[in-house]
């Protein structure tokens, strides 16, 4: 074929086109036309890649005469679907027109249980503790007996277990989700020697009810700090401490007796609600006080169940559940609401 004769059938092609185009009147047919004269296996695509068996002289003008054919066609095919839009503003919606800038990405924010964890974590880190994370799949020996809860004791009916489907040789279950965070107390003193500083958060798991103050898996931040000569007094400094970091510099502490398997005195600490500054209300329960955490003295057979001698070293641990202190913080009514997904709720964190 000559290159007159090409030309011709270039012309002869767009003429067809656009007579064609001006019959289109929907978007499902608009895109039926682009198909038929511009897609792969049109004829003007099919011209187009013949070009290299044209002699070399006769390429440039004839490729040149093609490709501002398929230039008309494009605005062409441009300018007739901005006609049916105006024309069909329905079928606009589910159009997409390249030329318009695209829909911004909506920008995402810290879980409030990722923030409030972080600013626990840090607190405890500036007064120089580290922070650790431990398996939530764990053994009985981590998570009771090294704790100063053997088998049959009855305070492991203080945790709704959850445990693994998994039977050792004897026929017991050696393995669960774990209750708290306080079995990386055994771990970690198992690896270490003292001095020890650290926080451990992490994710925990108990067969319960949900209500809006419980959930059957929820965080925990464990603490650990065990050096020679730690008093209770170092307790309570470094709660008070961090009472005031995470509450403001005016706060109360108060410590109460209570009993917890692995510390020996136990105790729990409150602080003067914020709210009513120690009158009285529906937040504090009429009391003035609002209870953060519990905690106490390392009890001497954890000491000695990970190879430390009591006589020379004693510590204190703690523990305590960000999302309650999160709770108070925020005037957060609900702790299902953070992981309900709700992204009214999520949002207002972002």
């Amino acid at each position: 074929m000559s290159e007159i004769d090409s030309m011709t059938q270039v012309a002869d092609i767009q003429a067809r086109a656009l007579l064609a185009l001006a019959a289109v009147d929907d978007l499902p047919a608009l895109d039926e036309w682009r198909v038929s004269f511009m897609g792969r296996r049109s004829a003007l695509t099919q011209l187009m890649r013949s070009l290299g068996s044209l002699p070399a002289e006769d390429r440039p003008a004839l490729g040149a005469f093609a490709n501002t054919a398929r230039r008309t066609l494009e605005e062409a095919l441009s300018d007739r679907r901005r006609e049916i839009a105006r024309a069909q503003p329905e079928a606009a919606a589910d159009a997409i027109d390249v030329t318009l800038p695209g829909w911004p990405t909506p920008r995402g924010g810290i879980h409030p249980t990722t923030r409030i964890v972080r600013e626990i974590c840090a607190a405890f880190a500036s007064m120089g503790f580290s922070v650790v994370e431990g398996p939530e799949i764990e053994w009985d020996h981590y998570n009771f007996e090294m704790l100063n809860i053997p088998r049959h004791h009855p305070a492991r009916d203080m945790w709704d277990t959850l445990w693994i489907d998994f039977e050792d040789a004897d026929g017991e279950r050696p393995m669960l989700l774990r209750t708290h965070t306080s079995p990386m107390q055994a771990r970690i003193m198992e690896s270490t020697r003292p001095p020890v500083r650290v926080v451990v958060p992490g994710k925990c798991y108990r067969y319960e009810a949900t209500d809006p103050r419980h959930e059957w898996h929820f965080y925990q931040i464990e603490g650990l700090a065990v050096d020679r000569g730690i008093a209770m007094t170092d307790l309570k400094g470094t709660l008070y401490e961090f009472a005031r970091r995470m509450f403001g510099v005016d706060r109360k502490v108060r410590f109460r007796c209570d009993y917890f398997p692995f510390v020996e005195p136990g105790v729990d600490m409150s602080i003067d609600c914020f709210l009513c500054q120690g009158d009285g209300c529906r937040v504090c329960s009429h009391t003035g006080w609002i209870e953060i955490m519990g905690a106490g003295m390392v009890h001497p057979n954890v000491l000695e169940g990970v190879g430390y001698d009591p006589n020379i070293y004693t510590g204190f641990a703690f523990g305590m559940g960000p999302e309650r202190i999160s709770m108070l913080k925020h005037g957060i009514e609900d702790i299902r609401l953070f992981y309900s997904n709700d992204l009214r709720f999520l949002r207002q964190f972002s």
